[in-house]
């Protein structure tokens, strides 16, 4: 019987372990909530190919060979971060898709989304480009098989133009994948949906919410731990992920 899957990245890269040492608490969260919703967790933990010829982020897109290959019967698929963390009364997501591409807009700096979007328009992808409220957040994305085929244009698109996009990167300091797929699904004219922010609370430090009140918990969802400033060890992604976790599914 076929299943809504989640797809989670947790794949260690030797030259920054200290990055996967709080994957545990967003992983455990999200197979408590699967069992409470009847859905499917699916951890990619193997690298596909060398980080340095593909960064890991790009690994998520290769989701339907992945579930295909081992055997997975799948209705839809989310995409998400191993260093985030659900709340276990987050609404079922799966239900409020409409079988549409269901993303939820990219909050937080809109400099770097910004950035993103002029540079790539200009530099890869000939001057067209979409609305900046069509910009989403590539951390949760929900697809079907009719869907399919706009992964692999990505996945295709990237090693033909692998060298120019590792010199975006470098030279405007833009999104990895988040960027490209932006593009690719935008320009498609695919059928989108976007649901509210509580399903991608991202930014919480600049939005005055990180601190040891977690008042974001008052808004079931998930919660995304990036742009914490002074964290080059990931020691603070850490310790909110593991204080999050306890008050959730630990201090009841």
């Amino acid at each position: 019987m076929k299943k809504n899957v989640i797809f989670m990245t947790a794949v260690e890269v030797s030259s920054m372990a200290y990055r996967s040492k709080p994957y545990s608490y967003g992983i455990n969260s999200f197979k408590q909530w699967c069992d409470k919703n009847d859905c499917e967790l699916f951890v990619l933990d193997k690298e596909i190919c060398s980080s340095d010829e593909m960064r890991i982020n790009y690994h998520r897109y290769y989701a339907f060979d992945i579930l295909e290959n081992s055997g997975i019967e799948y209705d839809q698929i989310l995409i998400t971060d191993a260093d985030a963390i659900i709340h276990p009364d987050c609404p079922n997501f799966f239900k409020l898709t409409d079988r549409k591409y269901t993303v939820v807009h990219a909050e937080g700096s809109y400099d770097w989304i910004c950035r993103s979007l002029e540079n790539y328009s200009k530099y890869v992808f000939e001057g067209k480009t979409f609305p900046l409220w069509k910009y989403f957040n590539a951390g949760f994305q929900i697809v079907n098989k009719n869907h399919k085929h706009l992964w692999k244009e990505l996945i295709e698109f990237y090693w033909t133009n692998k060298d120019l996009i590792l010199q975006m990167q470098e030279k405007f300091h833009v999104g990895t994948d988040q960027p490209i797929i932006n593009f690719i699904a935008n320009l498609s004219g695919v059928d989108m949906k976007f649901l509210p922010y509580e399903f991608c609370q991202v930014d919480l430090p600049r939005k005055e919410l990180l601190n040891e009140e977690l008042p974001f918990l008052k808004v079931p969802g998930i919660y995304q731990y990036n742009s914490i400033q002074n964290n080059s060890d990931a020691s603070k992604t850490f310790y909110w992920m593991k204080k999050t976790y306890e008050k959730l599914f630990e201090n009841k």
